[in-house]
């Protein structure tokens, strides 16, 4: 291995993720659905994973969605060859992540769309259970020879001990699943709050700005395949058309 190109010559080419907690069905749905349809359109993302509703009619030719309270769901522009859910249990609200394997144009990708049930500041213990449970099924269905990308809502700001979990920064709840978060390696170098007080949506929960979305990818793999190298977030402008503003992440691929 050179130290000069661990993983080889560096890929040029880019996966487009995009992912949005979108507010299941409250509110002014039908006028927020358009919304996110416009963002997402003018975004165009090679692959949207979305948490608590299908997207059906966002016009991808290829998606699958999850079942359960909290929903997921994933939608392509490559075909699914594979795919399984889980239930993560735990707390008064469980959580739910969608895994599908995508036959993209340079090789499989494999994408989670997750939800953690719990938002309580007191149940940090409930979440840490649920990424134990999460990791457990990433290190179980994914392979380590293509990027695989865990993408979603948890429901923690970046320095809980759940987050930590994920990121190498403590103990991982399954032993070599870690991940990179592409905010950190690639954001703008702000606070990326997903969930804000600037939010109408959001304000009336007089919760704290925090950061609860993520893309976190897998350690890259041959080329550097699955490294972040750009992010930001969207969804955000004058009309929010959800609770959370989404993450869009470039990855190399």
């Amino acid at each position: 291995m050179s130290w000069t190109e661990p993983y080889g010559p560096l890929i040029d080419t880019r996966v487009r993720l995009l992912t949005w907690n979108v507010w299941g069905e409250y509110g002014p749905h039908a006028e927020r659905t358009r919304q996110i349809e416009k963002v997402v359109r003018e975004l165009s993302p090679d692959v949207v994973t979305l948490q608590e509703w299908a997207g059906q009619s966002l016009g991808y030719e290829h998606s699958a969605a999850g079942s359960g309270a909290l929903p997921c769901a994933v939608l392509s522009r490559w075909p699914i060859t594979r795919r399984e859910e889980r239930h993560l249990a735990g707390g008064a609200m469980p959580g739910s992540v969608l895994f599908c394997e995508l036959a993209g144009p340079r090789g499989p990708l494999q994408v989670f769309s997750v939800i953690i049930g719990s938002f309580r500041l007191d149940e940090s213990e409930v979440r840490q259970a649920q990424v134990r449970a999460l990791t457990a099924f990433v290190g179980e269905v994914a392979g380590r020879r293509h990027p695989a990308v865990v993408c979603g809502d948890f429901n923690a700001p970046p320095d809980s001990d759940e987050i930590r979990m994920l990121t190498g920064r403590s103990a991982p709840g399954t032993p070599g699943v870690v991940f990179y978060d592409s905010w950190e390696v690639a954001g703008d170098g702000g606070p990326g709050h997903t969930w804000s007080n600037a939010n109408p949506w959001a304000r009336p929960g007089l919760y704290p700005d925090r950061r609860f979305d993520y893309v976190l990818s897998a350690w890259p793999r041959a080329g550097g395949a699955g490294h972040p190298v750009r992010c930001e977030v969207v969804g955000d402008g004058p009309q929010p058309a959800s609770d959370h503003y989404a993450v869009l992440a470039e990855l190399r691929y």
